[in-house]
């Protein structure tokens, strides 16, 4: 079929789809679609993201199918070709429907992926996340540094000043994307090598799987086999001393054999509570990098790739409006997407700054009253001039016995941590001693103006309350 009488039969469909839903969802999901070619009775459309396929599957395709079949024939199938990037063509799939089922047909096999050996490829499923990858992890001034730190390693594992990499940072600023994009690039230049990705929950619960079945010289020599091994959330190991245990004799035989290693946490090493020194000073003995909260300018720049990667199109004010007031995470970002397509498309609202406002409003409004220990201590060291090292140190020093009673008081009032557990957290104290720390503070709260009035300034500062 020529191109023009396969764009005349396409307009044809669009004008009887645009007749029979509402004019929003019609320029959103279908505005964007180009006819490709209509060939052995299968009509192949270009869509702009695996999102807007499933959207047109999960929404139009049977309003889709009646309308193809009234113009290109009975038995007509419909392909789509996911493209991103029009001039990107090694990000291009084809998803093809046969008779009610769906059949993803992928892409030919690079010749990179051609030339790697059958044994090389079934050696080891390295979990990791294909699209974390270093081209959709979006660089701002929070990141460069970090970044920059995780292409050097990539480059050359274990073979730079920087391992083992220790990256700390808050919930969902873009950890396990770095450095998921670390062991994929590692793999891409290096495929003999053995990259493995495993949170530490993941490798707490193997462990005691093969603790259970006597089967812990196998888990240990499977580790010591790795020759990049990532571990995210290295927290979750906190007070597990045998799995603590094991990994330290693991860090060891892959260390000495010049063996990448990378960790994750959600606090600083010296925040870092519940892990043995051994274990902490070999974390901290190569390189720390910090992923900070994204500034307003990344967060504007990280809506405009998703809204680009999802073939979406919001108002600059709308992306303006979220990247200004939405601060917490990249995913915090990620969700508010979502809610506006999803309010959007089921009430047909336009999407514009008032549904906008309204969405932020009730998702940060209700996020923003979570307040973490990691914040408190800082807050806490800052107020009193004191090293964050000090709250946990064992001394009796008056300031840093009060800076510590303090962020014993604001971390119960706030979070959800049980007495033991902020104790655990916070100098490694025991359950009295936190239940004592809260009633004195509270009792010269009550009493002392002066006192209350700086509880209530770092309460402020934390956001707990409005100025």
């Amino acid at each position: 079929m020529s191109d023009s009488n396969l764009k005349d039969l396409w307009g044809r469909c669009l004008k009887v789809i645009c007749d029979n839903i509402p004019s929003t969802a019609y320029k959103t999901w279908f505005v964007p679609i180009v006819p490709l070619k209509f060939e052995n009775n299968q009509l192949t459309i270009q869509v702009p993201s695996n999102f807007f396929y499933e959207i047109l599957e999960e929404r139009y395709i049977d309003l889709m199918g009646r309308t193809i079949r009234k113009f290109f024939g009975d038995g007509v199938k419909l392909g789509y070709k996911v493209v991103v990037d029009a001039g990107a063509k090694k990000n291009s799939g084809v998803i093809t429907e046969q008779s009610a089922n769906n059949v993803i047909v992928p892409p030919a096999k690079s010749e990179k992926e051609g030339n790697k050996s059958p044994s090389m490829v079934k050696t080891l499923d390295s979990h990791l996340i294909p699209q974390y990858n270093f081209d959709n992890f979006v660089e701002g001034s929070s990141n460069k540094f970090s970044r920059s730190i995780a292409e050097e390693i990539a480059k050359k594992p274990a073979d730079t000043p920087f391992n083992p990499l220790f990256v700390y940072g808050p919930s969902g600023v873009g950890k396990t994307h770095l450095i998921n994009a670390v062991g994929l690039r590692i793999k891409e230049l290096y495929p003999e090598m053995r990259v493995l990705y495993v949170s530490a929950h993941l490798f707490k619960l193997q462990y005691m799987d093969a603790a259970v079945n006597n089967t812990v010289p196998d888990f240990i020599h499977f580790y010591q086999t790795i020759d990049a091994l990532i571990i995210d959330d290295i927290q979750e190991i906190a007070g597990v001393t045998k799995t603590q245990n094991t990994l330290f004799h693991i860090f060891n035989h892959l260390y000495r054999n010049r063996k990448q290693l990378i960790f994750t946490s959600d606090r600083s090493p010296v925040l870092l509570q519940g892990l043995p020194d051994r274990l902490m000073t070999r974390l901290k003995c190569g390189i720390i990098a910090e992923l900070e909260k994204p500034t307003a300018e990344l967060r504007k720049n990280i809506l405009r790739r998703k809204i680009y990667r999802d073939g979406l199109q919001f108002p600059d004010d709308v992306i303006d409006y979220i990247g200004e007031n939405v601060s917490d995470s990249v995913r915090e970002l990620e969700g508010i997407v979502n809610s506006i397509m999803a309010h959007a498309t089921v009430y047909n609202r336009d999407i514009d700054l008032a549904l906008t406002k309204q969405i932020v409003q009730k998702i940060v409004r209700y996020e923003k009253k979570t307040i973490n220990v990691d914040d408190i201590v800082k807050t806490v060291c800052k107020h009193y001039g004191l090293e964050l090292s000090a709250i946990h140190a064992k001394t009796r020093k008056s300031d840093i016995v009060q800076a510590r009673q303090v962020a014993m008081y604001l971390t119960k009032k706030y979070t959800d941590y049980s007495i033991s557990k902020i104790g655990q957290l916070i100098g490694n104290k025991n359950h009295a001693t936190v239940i004592y720390a809260f009633r004195t503070v509270k009792g010269q709260f009550d009493v002392d103006k002066s006192f209350r009035a700086e509880i209530e300034e770092l309460e402020k500062t934390l956001g707990a309350v409005t100025a």
